[in-house]
């Protein structure tokens, strides 16, 4: 799992394996957030199993899944409330990072930031969220 540092205290990740949760926490991790379903693919980690493994080792555990197509405002709304509200750092994950790293644009399109400038953003970091315009139209906060 190799992690992308978005901004100071948040960063975004592809899919936590069962080892990767202690390291998570070693490396000073407070909270992680799941923004993957369960049964996503075989064999992947449970958001029970991660949680269960987070809490174990002292991490605070937010379990939001979405998928890019059909996110809501209220998910934007709940990854922003977990940003605002939780221990930081922070590590949000998904199957490759690109989910996380959507919401958190999200989120910062709502606060006044310029939306080109986030996908650009993004494309450097190796993510393509292309789809945050038209995510933000259809949830109303364009």
């Amino acid at each position: 799992m190799k992690a992308t540092v978005v901004e100071q205290d948040f960063a975004v990740a592809s899919q936590v394996a069962p080892g990767d949760i202690a390291d998570i926490a070693k490396e000073g991790v407070k909270t992680l957030i799941n923004n993957r379903p369960d049964g996503e693919e075989p064999g992947q980690l449970s958001s029970a199993e991660a949680r269960a493994q987070a809490e174990e080792l002292g991490l605070q555990y937010v379990y939001l899944p979405v998928q890019t197509g059909t996110i809501t405002a209220a998910d934007v709304d709940a990854f922003a409330h977990a940003l605002k509200s939780s221990p930081k750092p922070i590590l949000a994950h998904c199957r490759s990072g690109t989910r996380c790293y959507l919401l958190w644009a999200a989120t910062q399109a709502g606060e006044g930031k310029d939306v080109n400038q986030l996908v650009m953003r993004a494309a450097g970091d190796g993510y393509d969220i292309r789809a945050l315009p038209d995510l933000l139209r259809r949830i109303g906060k364009a």
